[in-house]
């Protein structure tokens, strides 16, 4: 496969000791198949289940997928102001140099947010539950 923004073969690298990428050594790109970026998320936040929805304004580019050679598409990434490359036919996604960097500090927003947010739920279901025991003892 070659790089789709310098057209460099790419190599095979172990990211963070965890999956096997493809990697432009020139641009220092980098291809995630289709699920390892969920699996670039999960180093710093692992609970689908608050992650949310992934693809926001969505542009057809000029790069070619490296796999199929379709167009990719950009998204803007979870609403932040990160666009990522994507092909639309599911094989993968395009990560410029220090895009990896990005996710990760976006999935460790989305961490403490998640955390804050349960923290302070917990805290108002304590007082809520320290009122209604009052409030039944009269």
């Amino acid at each position: 496969m070659n790089c789709p923004k310098c057209s460099t073969a790419l190599t095979k690298k172990y990211y963070k000791g965890m999956m096997e990428v493809d990697y432009c050594p020139v641009c220092r790109g980098m291809w995630l198949d289709f699920d390892e970026l969920d699996r670039l998320e999960d180093i710093a936040f692992d609970d689908d289940s608050f992650k949310g929805s992934l693809v926001h304004r969505e542009n057809k580019t000029q790069y070619k997928c490296p796999a199929c050679g379709e167009n990719l598409h950009e998204f803007q990434y979870r609403l932040y102001d990160l666009m990522i490359d994507y092909c639309p036919g599911r094989h993968g996604f395009w990560l410029d140099a220090g895009e990896d960097e990005r996710v990760l500090a976006i999935m460790h927003t989305q961490y403490d947010r998640i955390k804050r947010k349960k923290s302070a739920e917990t805290g108002w279901k304590q007082l809520l539950h320290g009122l209604h025991s009052f409030i039944n003892k009269e």
